[in-house]
């Protein structure tokens, strides 16, 4: 998508609307615009299920995507097939390149234990970087109560994302003023299952050695790469600043 024609003001203002707009509106507006060049990206947590939940519900039957590292944990894996038999959907699993055993035997085992951020680049970042190259705009759940990285996400952003080609990517993030709480009153009463996880103490779940249950009053993904100086796996910060 080239921003040539395309108003950046405009989807400022826009943004700034919907800061008080309903969750059905902004999904709807995304619909009417992109339709299926738009597609919601979901490591399954609970706002990007509710996301999801109100899109279909309102006849916006975005394309899902998730990305498999292989290391996802067993309950992330039964919440798909859930999700999937809940909406009547086939959520696309994104892959690496390389199987566990390849990227071991190239770059050593366990490698999310000593190279972290490059295990998240060649498992996440890539896989998700072939993806958003088909797309024109990238809906997440993404929340700015979730960390103090996350404060500052606006609910429309565009980004660089072929300087060469003169390609710009927008991501929406329509859950960016939710809280918590108000995600987890909306699956009790809509009757949306939850990763198994979240009883035991997990709020952010991703790959089961980077991710632990956390404390009340603990940032929501103060639980992953414990030992490292990491909040944020890189699928979020690769793009860079909005423009």
């Amino acid at each position: 998508m080239s921003l040539a024609g395309f108003d950046l003001e405009e989807l400022r203002r826009q943004s700034a609307e919907f800061e008080n707009a309903a969750l059905p509106e902004i999904l709807r507006w995304c619909w009417d615009i992109f339709g299926e060049k738009a597609a919601i990206g979901t490591s399954f947590q609970g706002a990007g299920l509710v996301a999801m939940d109100v899109a279909y519900s309102q006849g916006c039957r975005f394309p899902v995507f998730t990305i498999d590292t292989g290391l996802l944990f067993p309950e992330t894996l039964e919440l798909k097939a859930k999700i999937e038999a809940r909406l009547g959907i086939t959520i696309e699993s994104l892959v690496p390149e390389q199987t566990l055993d390849q990227q071991a035997s190239e770059l050593g085992p366990e490698l999310w234990n000593h190279k972290p951020d490059l295990c998240c680049t060649l498992r996440k970042v890539v896989p998700l970087q072939a993806k958003l190259s088909t797309l024109e705009v990238w809906i997440t759940g993404l929340r700015r109560q979730q960390s103090d990285v996350r404060q500052k996400t606006q609910i429309i952003e565009v980004y660089n994302f072929d300087v060469l080609r003169d390609r710009h990517i927008i991501k929406l993030n329509p859950m960016a003023n939710w809280s918590r709480d108000a995600v987890q009153a909306y699956m009790r009463e809509h009757g949306i299952p939850s990763n198994a996880l979240t009883a035991r103490g997990y709020r952010s779940i991703g790959c089961i050695p980077c991710t632990r249950p956390i404390s009340e009053g603990q940032d929501e993904r103060a639980g992953r790469w414990t030992g490292f100086d990491k909040t944020e796996c890189g699928i979020h910060t690769f793009l860079g600043e909005s423009i």
